[in-house]
């Protein structure tokens, strides 16, 4: 008979091996295939526009049926709808055993005021791929510490201007099918070849989940980081605190996407937003590669955060792989 310190050793050791693979192995949703549904919802700022037809007509040449969720048209100042209704029309898209996907219509601001409002416990069993980025960061964050893998690419906002490049890096995602990028050298790179999963996103996004349970965890993580319409010493601010919280420690590799429209003040701060980053990282010994055509730039191409990838970073090109 297994006495009570038995078991004890057993449950601690079966939690410490879920809590490694965890780290390691995240759930990737299930690949998608011609005749699924996916869900347009906003998260975040409204959509009162007439502008879905690209992405439904993109959708539909894939093969996919497309559901428009009821936070699509809601108009509450900047935002589609209160929290609530933003939290309750995702809430239903992730519980719908019969929707696949969930894309996020466009960014701006307001998922994190909506997701402590999200019950996971059906999505976790039976997880679908959330797809966008920018605001939608604090999706990626959340469900990647729940050990979920998410989809960092264009969302329907942005179909109508995307390049076909563009769009078939998001398809191959979706339906599981191989993706890699050649990037040319930049002299900010910092060379070496690692192996990790893939996590990250929005720079302004991450700094803002600090300190929450949506918090970035960079242990043993090749990271990715973008942003847009920022102020450079706002960049050094906000790459200094991941420095300080530990982020760049146990980091393994770093992809650097687009920084652009920066801003600076009168009295100048001296560096570029590339420059910034690779000064506050120097002293680790992770390869860095800049210039990543993912981010907000119209050559977004799609990411997959909580796959294993593999990045060599040489003097010639950058190879980023995923497994």
């Amino acid at each position: 008979m297994i006495n009570l310190k038995t078991s004890s050793f057993i449950f601690l050791l079966i939690f410490l091996v879920s809590t490694i693979q965890a780290q390691h192995n995240m759930i990737t949703p299930p690949n998608l295939k011609k005749g699924d549904t996916i869900a347009i919802v906003a998260t975040a700022r409204k959509n009162i526009d007439d502008n879905l037809k690209p992405a439904i007509d993109l959708a539909k040449k894939w093969g996919l049926e497309v559901v428009i969720g009821k936070s699509i048209g809601l108009d509450n100042n900047q935002l589609a709808g209160t929290d609530e209704q933003r939290a309750s029309d995702f809430q239903e898209m992730i519980d719908n055993p019969n929707i696949h996907a969930v894309w996020c219509v466009r960014g701006g601001y307001g998922t994190a005021r909506m997701i402590d409002l999200v019950d996971f416990s059906k999505f976790k069993n039976n997880p679908k791929w959330i797809v966008g980025f920018s605001d939608v960061t604090v999706l990626h964050s959340h469900l990647n510490n729940l050990g979920f893998a998410t989809i960092h690419g264009i969302m329907p906002v942005n179909v109508e201007k995307a390049s076909p490049e563009v769009e078939e890096t998001l398809r191959k995602a979706l339906f599981g099918e191989p993706l890699s990028y050649i990037v040319p050298c930049e002299n900010e790179n910092k060379s070496g070849n690692v192996e990790g999963i893939l996590i990250g996103g929005n720079l302004s996004i991450l700094y803002s989940l600090m300190g929450s349970k949506s918090q970035i965890d960079c242990k043993g993580k090749i990271l990715f980081l973008e942003d847009l319409d920022e102020y450079l010493y706002h960049i050094d601010r906000m790459i200094l605190s991941l420095k300080r919280c530990g982020c760049f420690d146990d980091l393994k590799g770093l992809v650097v996407g687009s920084f652009i429209k920066m801003h600076d003040n009168d009295i100048p701060w001296g560096k570029t937003a590339y420059q910034i980053i690779a000064d506050i990282t120097k002293k680790y010994d992770f390869p860095v590669v800049y210039n990543f055509p993912s981010g907000h730039i119209h050559d977004n191409r799609t990411l997959i955060f909580g796959k294993k990838v593999s990045l060599d970073v040489n003097d010639n090109y950058s190879i980023l792989k995923f497994d």
